[in-house]
């Protein structure tokens, strides 16, 4: 029996990046103008998904550099919790 390796989860910089890479790319196109209605709506509604996740990203990193930041203070800090981005 062979053990099939694990991948390694991307970090969640790396996944922050890759989605922000691609909504750039998504924005870029929506200004080009050259894209139908239809594809127009698509876009944007893929680049709304980005954008969530790459605030949900952001929230989380502020919620880890709080909790850094209050070491010293521990009855201050907030736990922190990892939300799902779809």
């Amino acid at each position: 029996m062979s053990k099939t390796p694990k991948v390694p989860e991307a970090s969640p910089v790396a996944a922050f990046e890759k989605s922000l890479e691609e909504l750039e790319q998504v924005v870029s196109a929506m200004e080009r103008g050259e894209q139908s209605l239809d594809e127009s709506l698509a876009a944007y509604e893929r680049g709304i998904a980005l954008y969530r996740q790459c605030q949900s990203a952001l929230e989380q990193a502020e919620q880890r550099v709080s909790m850094v930041n209050n070491a010293a203070n521990p009855e201050q800090q907030t736990p922190f919790r990892e939300t799902d981005a779809d």
